[in-house]
């Protein structure tokens, strides 16, 4: 299993989970707001330390634990549906599960 997670612009959210509804065996993702800053093109210098820390634009992070056999159809559907070719895209990552339980199902 893998953990997949990604941050893009919120106005890409909905386009994002429309295509996995297509998706079969998709198995759900969570979704928060969160704020975020990086670095695009030069240095970015600020005047001051409060405008450095509020620089911050709103993005949505997309968490995703799947089977292997799916990951790439994931990756593919974020890529795709997340790309504007602007700068501030966002970004994915994937990190490997060691372990997965439900919660909802008792295991011994």
């Amino acid at each position: 299993m893998k953990e997949i997670k990604a941050i893009v612009q919120p106005n890409r959210v909905a386009k994002i989970r429309d295509a996995f509804r297509d998706l079969p065996g998709f198995p759900g993702m969570n979704i928060c707001r969160v704020q975020g800053c990086s670095q695009h093109g030069g240095v970015e210098r600020h005047a001051t330390i409060r405008e450095e820390l509020t620089d911050f634009s709103d993005k949505m992070r997309i968490e995703i634990v799947a089977p292997d056999d799916i990951v790439a159809d994931i990756v593919r559907i974020i890529r795709a549906n997340a790309y504007s070719g602007q700068a501030g895209d966002g970004v994915l990552w994937i990190t490997a599960v060691e372990e997965f339980h439900r919660l909802c199902k008792m295991e011994n």
